[in-house]
């Protein structure tokens, strides 16, 4: 097992991190579409995927703004409609290259964040965040030792690469998002709250019980910077019963 990222994001992950920009705006920009000419040595969906960036309304106002991916929209939709974050709570956040999750958090005022990926992540000011495999058994202890304390709330972006089989796939896909959802219920604070990412159709009803006995109130949404075509969801569990 590992804590990818998904197909949708994994190429902007893999790339070499770069500080985000300090300023910039998307005045002038090209609004028209932006066409990417395929090179005899791109494949055709390493093309398809650049022309898809170039002309995502989302990652050029990651860029513009100084997020370091397009997720970072996902998140804040997410707080926007739940209000999860807030100056003082303490988040864990899984899977969190390239670190754009980490940002949104301390911009909106969380007083301790721990995060962990399987990539390098550059460093975000006031955050913690290791190199590690989340599935390790020592890695959960060693995370809530950083925290110094339970968490409010526990992200998971966690997700294989897919390797094309939909049975695989789907299996690899749920056992990521129990192993988040056990560490969420062993550790989180009562009231907290686990957001993860899920697929549609891509979680049991197993999963969905055990966070149904666990948690107040359990919602699915799909932000606006989920791409249409991606059958990419999160969960949002609040009120941890403890």
């Amino acid at each position: 097992m590992n804590d990818k990222k998904t197909p949708e994001d994994a190429p902007e992950a893999r790339r070499k991190m770069v500080k985000p920009p300090t300023g910039g705006n998307l005045s002038g920009r090209n609004k028209g579409h932006t066409a990417v000419k395929t090179a005899k040595q791109r494949t055709e969906s390493s093309a398809k995927w650049l022309e898809r960036q170039l002309n995502d309304p989302f990652v050029a106002r990651a860029k513009a703004e100084g997020w370091r991916s397009r997720a970072a929209f996902k998140l804040t939709e997410i707080d926007d409609r739940f209000k999860l974050l807030h100056r003082g709570v303490r988040v864990v956040d899984l899977g969190c290259a390239p670190g754009g999750w980490v940002q949104v958090a301390k911009k909106r005022g969380a007083a301790h964040v721990v995060g962990v990926d399987l990539l390098p992540v550059d460093p975000v000011p006031g955050a913690e965040i290791i190199q590690a495999d989340f599935t390790d058994p020592e890695v959960g202890p060693r995370l809530m030792e950083m925290l110094g304390g339970k968490p409010d709330l526990v992200l998971s972006d966690l997700a294989h690469n897919t390797v094309g089989h939909k049975q695989t796939d789907h299996l690899k896909i749920v056992g990521l998002i129990e192993m988040a959802v056990d560490f969420a219920i062993l550790n989180l604070k009562p009231g907290g709250t686990f957001v993860a990412k899920a697929f549609q159709g891509g979680e049991t009803h197993a999963v969905l019980d055990i966070l149904k006995r666990n948690f107040t109130e359990v919602k699915h949404i799909k932000p606006k910077a989920s791409r249409q075509g991606s059958s990419e969801t999160f969960i949002v569990a609040m009120g941890f019963k403890g």
